[in-house]
């Protein structure tokens, strides 16, 4: 493993550690202190010419710092789709990846927030291995619980297996959730 998906990987620890920590010390008070428990769905276009489409689902668990400062824990799957005339000079019809990552949400405004994450992304498939994922976003979430945002999630990888095209892969999605707060 790299140094730097072992750094990537401590760094999830630490803030899942410190999030964890937080919860159980914290008291409610209002909605200053939340702890809520997101299920979102995205779709994506992938900035890589080989793929047509990405598709994903994820579980996030964000918890409040201050009255406009959040820190997130996410994890899910997201699969690339191989657009068909490259199916056959890539060997594949899609990649999975199970994207792990910790990141903070800071809403300028009330309801709109800007949001970055980093973590580590495991291929499903055989030698895809291990890549550190980033994603910088912008979203509203609303007083019902949902949560629509839009984000570029990039893969990166020394030697990954993304032939053909010599760049990384990442996409650019819509991400649609549902919160429920985990503090009631």
């Amino acid at each position: 493993m790299k140094k730097s998906t072992k750094f990537v990987a401590s760094a999830v620890a630490a803030v899942a550690l410190f999030i964890g920590m937080n919860a159980s010390a914290q008291t409610n008070d209002g909605d200053s202190k939340a702890l809520r428990l997101g299920v979102g769905v995205s779709a994506g276009i992938p900035t890589n010419d080989d793929y047509n489409i990405a598709l994903g689902g994820d579980l996030r668990l964000q918890k409040d710092f201050f009255s406009n400062i959040s820190g997130t824990l996410s994890a899910g799957y997201t699969n690339f789709s191989v657009k068909d005339e490259s199916k056959s000079a890539l060997g594949y019809d899609s990649q999975g990846w199970i994207p792990v990552k910790a990141g903070i949400k800071i809403f300028p405004v009330s309801r709109f927030y800007i949001s970055g994450e980093v973590g580590a992304a495991f291929g499903t498939d055989k030698g895809q291995g291990t890549a550190l994922v980033y994603a910088p976003g912008i979203g509203v979430g609303t007083n019902t619980g949902l949560d629509i945002g839009l984000r570029y999630e990039g893969l990166a990888k020394d030697n990954i297996n993304f032939p053909r095209s010599g760049s990384n892969l990442g996409q650019v999605a819509l991400r649609l959730a549902y919160g429920f707060n985990l503090n009631k």
